[in-house]
């Protein structure tokens, strides 16, 4: 039985990883292009790119783990099939559900990965994923350059005299003006920094100005900073559970993060709510029974998908018992008839 278990795992083993390379570069070439449409907007270096790569990883692991694992279990038992193989391991007195058994525990340990990468991954990577989006397109918004037109600085009018490309101006002069107040602010240098979430202008070495109808004042400053101009909402959570419960949130928002929840719990699932549907298509006779297999792994993952998808919206956590009990229950039929049944 060991020699069996370890020549079945094999077979699987060669060709999960045969179809999850081909499928995982596919899904990473896709975000690459998605990620060429961003530097329209955000200037992005090599390095800031695969942060965020990264930052999708957890993306492009979930949602290809679990078709992989269908696709080869389903594709490998109907390999030893087709070679006959299968036919002498029943005929010495293996038990179909001996074989369920052996594709179990990488089941098991699949789902349990899934959902790690749902509950604890996924949040982390959410989090941090939107507040560089968020920093990179606020950093964006600093573009600045010497122009003889000058910038909009928030409230104020931004003239630079000159910079040197690295973040650092000189002869930068700003104005703001109110129906009370006009203030005019000269420096000889100035830098855009960032802090706690906040861009910020510091100045060094000017003067400053402030005119009303009943007063001008001038000040001397070695150091200034103006800050508040461009505020980013950076989002933060204490840990995945606050994030995935979303209490602090809009009740529209709650709804979609239960939804998505409970569509990910689904998904995490399918490899284990799988093996009946594995065991059906992928055990044949290799002389009486034709299997039609690509079509029938095409039809059961859209089947699986498309009943996730489709129960999700209105019934959110009701839908996984669910799909749970219904997919098990038709797939345990199909096991039943097409394998117990015969062999």
């Amino acid at each position: 039985m060991d020699k069996l278990k370890s020549y079945i795992l094999s077979n699987f083993s060669l060709l999960f990883f045969s179809i999850f390379l081909p499928l995982f570069s596919i899904a990473s070439v896709v975000f690459i292009i998605k990620l060429a449409t961003m530097t329209a907007i955000i200037q992005l270096s090599i390095a800031e790119m695969l942060k965020l790569y990264i930052f999708v990883l957890p993306d492009l692991l979930f949602y290809t783990l679990p078709i992989t694992f269908f696709i080869a279990a389903t594709m490998s038992l109907h390999k030893l099939s087709s070679d006959n193989e299968m036919t002498v391991v029943f005929a010495l007195g293996i038990q179909p559900s001996q074989i369920l058994n052996i594709l179990l525990v990488p089941a098991v340990i699949l789902t349990a990965t899934l959902f790690f990468i749902v509950l604890i991954l996924f949040p982390h990577a959410k989090i941090l994923s939107t507040n560089f989006i968020q920093y990179k397109t606020s950093e964006a918004k600093f573009n600045l350059g010497a122009s003889e037109f000058g910038h909009s600085f928030g409230e104020w009018m931004l003239y630079i005299g000159d910079d040197d490309n690295n973040g650092n101006y000189r002869d930068v002069f700003l104005f703001h003006k109110s129906n009370e107040e006009e203030i005019l602010i000269g420096a000889k240098g100035a830098e855009v920094i960032s802090e706690n979430g906040i861009m910020k202008l510091k100045l060094h070495s000017g003067e400053g100005y402030s005119y009303t109808d009943h007063s001008l004042s001038q000040m001397n400053f070695e150091s200034m900073i103006i800050n508040d101009m461009m505020n980013m909402k950076l989002s933060k959570y204490e840990n995945p559970i606050e994030f995935w419960l979303a209490k602090n949130d809009s009740e529209r928002i709650q709804n979609r993060k239960h939804r998505r929840l409970a569509m990910y719990i689904i998904l995490s699932l399918f490899p284990l709510l799988s093996l009946f549907t594995v065991m059906g298509i992928g055990i044949v006779n290799a002389r009486h029974q034709q299997g039609h297999l690509y079509l029938s792994i095409f039809i059961a993952i859209v089947l699986y998908y498309g009943a996730a998808l489709t129960l999700n919206r209105p019934l959110v956590f009701y839908a996984v018992p669910l799909v749970t009990f219904l997919w098990l229950g038709v797939t345990y039929y199909l096991y039943r008839s097409r394998v117990v049944a015969r062999f």
